[in-house]
């Protein structure tokens, strides 16, 4: 399990350390803060094995098939990715390029999904002609 506490001083430790340093050199405050970013996402990444056995559980407890637990988890790594590469691009400065890679992100997820309703749509289909 995550220390949070121990996680959260670490973040806003490093956070102090890239506010100082940019006052005298840029790229180092942003390396700092894109490094501890980096080593808080290995922290994290540690608890994944525990996330998935439990999420694996709830999906047979519910029936439901594999490809949609790994549509899920696809979907949830893609928005992991793109928060934490546009955290990056506003750490150094560029929002707008955070807003494409948020953009990027939510496309990636609607395209991952899109099977997902597929299913759905044909579920709603099949139960209106049924009654």
């Amino acid at each position: 399990m995550v220390n949070l506490a121990a996680a959260s001083g670490a973040a806003i430790a490093a956070a102090v350390l890239a506010v100082v340093l940019r006052r005298y050199h840029a790229e180092y405050g942003l390396l700092i803060s894109l490094g501890a970013g980096a080593v808080l996402l290995l922290v994290l990444l540690q608890s994944l094995p525990q996330v998935f056995s439990q999420f694996q559980s709830l999906l047979q407890a519910a029936a439901l098939p594999a490809e949609t637990g790994s549509t899920l988890l696809k979907a949830l790594g893609a928005c992991w990715l793109a928060q934490f590469a546009a955290d990056a691009c506003r750490d150094a400065g560029e929002g707008a390029l955070a807003s494409k890679v948020e953009l990027a992100g939510k496309t990636a997820v609607l395209l991952l999904i899109l099977p997902l309703f597929a299913e759905v749509a044909n579920l709603a289909l099949n139960l209106a002609s049924a009654s």
